[in-house]
């Protein structure tokens, strides 16, 4: 084997990239502009947030939804400040209640005291998101225990015609939040939903719309609320025989993807940052730190997902100062940790096998020919570093199923650290170490390798996971 020297890069550790020629999932352009997204806010608003509850029982007064406060512009300064991209907000929840006047219900904001009825949460939010420059997003449950037809096919027409006005009046609508609860309604009965209907209204009336559900067809849940996805985590699903809901495929499956997976249906890892999701004041001490939220987003983006951030708005219609302080507070720790690239001033050289040399290698998935490439670091002197960011050119699909990254100092190895899927992101931290190059070992399974950026740095020794 043969070094070539590429590039002595001056700027961010950008290596050269090789078209993968297997024809593994990739994903559509929706997609990758949503994988692009990284860090949002979901917000869960409606009667739980006067209640105290978490799931309403479709019987609240409509006159108990009053945030004489609501201020959506609040909402959306406070997002762009935490550096987030955009809002998904429960514009219906479990209890039926909708946060706007929608011609397809009677327990909506209409039928509130707040503003008289003429209030509507969405309309001040899609604009104030607008205005903001990020993206609008809906949760829309299909469990409905208020309304009278749910649980009868009349229900899949109700639920269809909320979809369309949302579509039509709202848009444009960046993502569909669908939760896969089906409980019953005030008759007693579930409801079996159309969701090939629901399908098509969005390839319909909003074709942009990238759609969340424990299948997608867009974007999977990760398989817990604790924002966490699986290591590895593979973008690749297989939902053939598997249904939303109580039909999803395991939650092991959910949080890793599936190796072997045919479509290209990537993770969103969904938390909150107080226990629950709607705004309770008995948790307004229990608001997680800034440090504990940037745990989250190494295991979370810092895996190749995307972090749905739950902050919830209290009761005035406000997001609350101490939320607001956690969020600027992990807005900080994310720019000292990734603001000093240390690989401004390093040489970088790409070694590789030639095409027509293939060897084999043995997984615990059986023997598969690859093609082995790595990445050479040479810093100017020894430099400390404890953190190394990989980033794979998605568009040409997940092709990197393992690697390794040795660390050395005057040519001895001090470290070595092994791992499988790469994705959009990759985030390694470890103890700190005093090296002087470093070396990422590619183990392509798939065809050529998809590596677009390299970059390392030194962040607080508090943050590492260890």
């Amino acid at each position: 084997m043969k070094k070539v020297l590429i590039a002595i890069l001056m700027l961010s550790g950008i290596a050269a990239v090789a078209q993968n020629n297997f024809q593994s999932p990739k994903p559509s352009k929706h997609q990758l502009a949503w994988h692009e997204t990284e860090y949002y806010l979901f917000m869960h608003f409606g009667p739980n947030t006067f209640t105290g509850q978490e799931w309403g029982t479709g019987q609240e007064p409509e006159n108990l939804f009053n945030p004489a406060e609501l201020d959506c512009r609040q909402w959306c300064n406070t997002a762009k400040a935490a550096g987030a991209k955009g809002i998904i907000i429960t514009a219906k929840h479990h209890d039926g209640f909708c946060l706007w006047p929608s011609n397809f219900s009677k327990h909506t904001v209409r039928e509130s005291k707040w503003k008289d009825g003429k209030g509507d949460v969405l309309k001040e939010l899609s604009q104030a998101c607008r205005e903001a420059g990020l993206k609008f997003g809906v949760y829309l449950s299909p469990w409905d225990r208020n309304h009278p037809d749910y649980g009868t096919e009349k229900y899949n027409t109700v639920f269809a015609g909320m979809m369309k006005e949302i579509f039509q009046n709202y848009g444009p609508i960046w993502e569909m939040w669908w939760d896969g609860a089906n409980g019953e309604g005030p008759n007693g009965k579930t409801q079996d939903y159309d969701w090939k209907r629901f399908e098509n209204i969005v390839k319909q009336y909003s074709p942009k719309t990238v759609v969340f559900s424990d299948i997608g067809p867009d974007i999977r849940w990760v398989g817990n609320e604790n924002g966490i996805a699986g290591d590895p985590n593979w973008n690749f699903l297989d939902i053939e025989g598997f249904k939303r809901g109580l039909g999803a495929p395991p939650t092991d499956t959910l949080n890793q993807g599936n190796y072997r997976g045919k479509r290209w249906i990537p993770a969103e890892c969904d938390v909150s940052i107080r226990p629950g999701w709607f705004w309770h004041g008995k948790e307004d001490d229990k608001i997680k730190t800034p440090q504990q939220l940037f745990t989250i987003y190494l295991k979370s983006v810092g895996r190749g997902a995307n972090l749905l951030l739950n902050v919830p708005p209290d009761r005035r219609g406000l997001i609350g100062d101490k939320d607001v302080a956690a969020l600027m507070g992990f807005k900080k720790l994310r720019e000292e940790s990734f603001e000093n690239n240390l690989m401004m001033n390093a040489k970088m050289f790409y070694q590789f096998v030639p095409k027509d040399i293939t060897f084999k290698s043995v997984d615990s998935n059986g023997v598969f020919g690859a093609n082995l490439q790595d990445f050479i670091v040479e810093f100017p002197q020894k430099t400390k570093i404890n953190c190394i960011v990989l980033k794979e050119a998605i568009q040409f699909g997940q092709t990197i199923r393992k690697f390794k990254v040795v660390l050395y100092k005057d040519n001895k190895t001090v470290r070595e650290i092994n791992g499988t899927s790469v994705g959009r992101k990759r985030i390694l931290t470890f103890p700190e170490e005093n090296i002087t190059s470093f070396r990422v070992y590619l183990e392509d399974s798939k065809g050529s390798d998809n590596i677009s950026s390299v970059k390392a740095y030194l962040i607080d020794d508090k943050l590492v996971e260890k």
